[in-house]
């Protein structure tokens, strides 16, 4: 693999800033090391002295005071150490990735911390993303993704995708636009990464399978482009066993995964981690060093603490709790949409996330009605032309959530949106 071409000049240009040096070698330093060289202020004028966070079990997380102190202090750019390495030894865990003894200049699997994935993921796309590269990613896709890649300035190129993910005759029919070998030529303009949230997908909620991803990895190596796996469902997979990741399935180094413990401990707590290859964690790394410095201590800290208190086996326990709760309102949703929207709408039953994806029935453009009519109806939806590129397209579908409402509340709200819809009609 040759990283450098990915990079974008900005990215190359990084260099490791000497004062984030230094704070890493306090990190690691004895107590009878003078510090004379950092700037962090003295964790003895800090107001907060200690803490006791109760978890759901009765169980309490304590953070004694010298704890405390280490919490609301700077700390590693990358992450602090004892979470980093709990998060390396859970991505071997579940995923086995062969990078994981690869050596440090042929793509060896390293992690770092992030204020959530999606600090993450806009750091990715700014290190490799110059106006007027092509990038490839499957419609509708989440958002936030869309509003991070635009203002950069690239080539937004749609794989077409159905129920079960990208569809990958539809990659292959695109790509045929370019030999293999001009993936070593500047000019010819190869795609340089594939987007894609593989399990529950925001917003229609579909998984990729196996055997695509197996696909769509062969093509990656033939015309040698990344593939940024972003993955905040992942721990929400409503079938077992869970299906191969693409970091699972990395011979070369060529995947960027970006993980998130938002849906399943905290979205407050900011807490995701970034997997890759080393050289492109390292310019991650280096990119947090100038901008947010470091991901929130306390929030590591707290979450380190938890993690290390549950073991690996403690927080699946926990996952699969979490995913029971959210198996069972996905099904309440589907039981209102049944119930109501039967012959209105059409809809796929989502394999894992938070969302349901339906498409009204003679309806080309759903906007009016989801954010005026049903807003008035005090029913709250988004409608589907947000997760498009070209967000002015008229689109008959709306995204739902399952998330917050209760299933009496889910039952009301489509209740009143099938009146509006024959209303429309």
């Amino acid at each position: 693999m040759n990283y450098a071409r990915f990079l974008t000049a900005t990215s190359a240009a990084r260099k490791a800033c000497v004062i984030r040096v230094v704070a890493g070698i306090m990190e690691k330093a004895p107590k009878s090391l003078i510090p004379l060289a950092t700037g962090a202020p003295n964790p003895n004028t800090f107001p907060f002295k200690t803490a006791v966070i109760t978890i759901e079990d009765g169980e309490t997380i304590q953070l004694n005071e010298q704890m405390m102190k280490r919490a609301l202090q700077y700390s590693q750019s990358a992450g602090i150490p004892e979470l980093l390495s709990w998060l390396k030894q859970l991505q071997v865990n579940l995923h086995n990735p062969p990078t994981i003894h690869y050596p440090s200049s042929e793509g060896q699997m390293d992690i770092c911390v992030t204020s959530g994935s999606q600090e993450g993921l806009c750091k990715v796309f700014e290190m490799i993303i110059n106006p007027g590269d092509n990038i490839l990613v499957n419609e509708p896709i989440y958002s936030g993704t869309i509003h991070a890649l635009q203002p950069l300035g690239c080539n937004i190129i749609n794989v077409a995708s159905d129920e079960y993910g990208i569809i990958p005759n539809s990659l292959r029919e695109i790509l045929s636009k370019w030999k293999p070998e001009d993936s070593k030529n500047p000019e010819k303009n190869t795609p340089k990464f594939l987007y894609t949230v593989p399990n529950g997908n925001n917003p229609t909620g579909h998984s990729l399978t196996s055997n695509r991803k197996k696909e769509i990895y062969e093509l990656a190596r033939k015309y040698d482009f990344l593939i940024v796996e972003d993955d905040p469902y992942y721990f929400l997979q409503f079938n077992k066993p869970w299906e191969p990741t693409f970091l699972s399935i990395d011979v070369d180094g060529r995947v960027i995964r970006a993980d998130s413990f938002s849906k399943v401990l905290s979205s407050g707590l900011r807490i995701g981690f970034i997997t890759g290859p080393k050289f492109l964690i390292e310019r991650l790394v280096l990119h947090t060093q100038v901008s947010t410095m470091h991901p929130s201590t306390f929030s590591q800290v707290l979450v380190s603490q938890l993690l290390h208190q549950w073991g690996q086996e403690g927080f699946l326990t926990h996952v699969e709790r979490v995913t029971d709760f959210y198996r069972k309102q996905k099904d309440a949703l589907l039981a209102a949409a049944d119930k109501w929207l039967h012959g209105l709408a059409e809809w796929h039953v989502p394999t894992a996330g938070l969302f349901l994806w339906i498409k009204i029935k003679g309806i080309d453009d759903v906007r009016k009605l989801t954010e005026e009519k049903a807003l008035k109806k005090e029913v709250l939806l988004v409608p589907g032309c947000g997760f498009y590129v070209d967000d002015s397209a008229p689109s008959p579908y709306f995204r739902a959530s399952f998330s917050l409402a209760s299933p009496e509340q889910m039952d009301v709200a489509f209740q009143r949106l099938a009146q509006l819809i024959k209303e429309s009609l």
